[in-house]
């Protein structure tokens, strides 16, 4: 953090003794999300299968039919979109893959500790604190904001206009994928009626009627899969992702507010359990 430029008001401001807490920030290890990996695979995995115990010795591989449902929802798709808002998306969706280890009950009790400190040492007591801090580069820049001075209103609206703005960008992102997965059985179905129309074409000759009706029938079936099994969930994932990610950050903002504010932190502690959901409450204080 860098040295704050009104370090006279903050030095000046009421010094308490007693135990300090000890501060750890849980950082954000990024890991594979195994409910995501396992309930993809388990999908697919149950379709294949069934498609195995059937008494049919069918093909169910047919590269016009896949050509036409994932080019085409690919095509379809970024007709919708600039070039910059589809490499963003799939940036996000990369990381919505991976699972974020972030507890908001955690995170609250760390930001009351750190209240504490700034109550009984002062708020210039915050940078000791940066290897923790650091962590979440999110958390740092806002307690850098309350050491430099920032009114507490003046932290809420800036921090606040971050997390809408990241917030816009994530469901930007889960509109894509939305989208995908609204275009996917629609391409399913133009395959439908371009397998149908070759086969209604050449009647005549019977040799043609089986790759036509396979085109038909398999471009709705992979259409489906893409659409129903893979892009909507991930819509999902994306907006799980998101939402976890802003109460994380509003945790943040309603905590370096109340620091700024110099507020009591029995009641920065009510605060965070207001925006908590009831099983992620916590019992700071006795």
């Amino acid at each position: 953090m860098n040295e704050p430029a009104n370090a006279q008001n903050a030095a000046g401001q009421e010094q308490e003794t007693g135990p300090l807490p000890t501060v750890h920030i849980e950082k954000p290890d990024a890991r594979p999300d195994l409910a995501t990996i396992l309930g993809l695979l388990f999908a697919v995995g149950l379709i294949f299968a069934a498609i195995a115990m059937g008494q049919s010795n069918a093909n169910f591989f047919n590269v016009p039919a896949l050509m036409i449902v994932l080019f085409g929802t690919m095509a379809a798709t970024a007709i919708s979109y600039t070039g910059e808002e589809l490499a963003k998306a799939g940036r996000i969706i990369g990381k919505s893959m991976l699972r974020r280890k972030q507890h908001p009950a955690t995170m609250a009790s760390s930001l009351i500790d750190l209240a504490i400190i700034a109550k009984k040492k002062g708020i210039l007591a915050l940078m000791n604190y940066e290897s923790e801090t650091d962590k979440y580069p999110f958390l740092s820049r806002a307690l850098q904001m309350v050491v430099d001075g920032y009114r507490a209103a003046e932290i809420e609206r800036l921090l606040t206009l971050e997390v809408e703005a990241l917030s816009e960008r994530h469901k930007r992102s889960a509109g894509i994928t939305r989208r995908a997965a609204e275009v996917a059985p629609a391409m399913g179905l133009i395959g439908t009626l371009v397998g149908l129309v070759q086969m209604l074409a050449d009647l005549e000759n019977p040799d043609t009627i089986g790759p036509a009706m396979a085109v038909a029938l398999l471009t709705t079936f992979y259409g489906a899969i893409l659409g129903t099994v893979i892009m909507a969930p991930l819509a999902v994932k994306l907006e799980k992702y998101s939402s976890d990610e802003a109460m994380i950050k509003t945790l943040i903002i309603t905590a370096a507010t109340a620091i700024a504010r110099q507020d009591n932190p029995r009641r920065l502690e009510m605060l965070l359990n207001a925006e908590l959901p009831p099983s992620e409450r916590i019992v700071y204080f006795d």
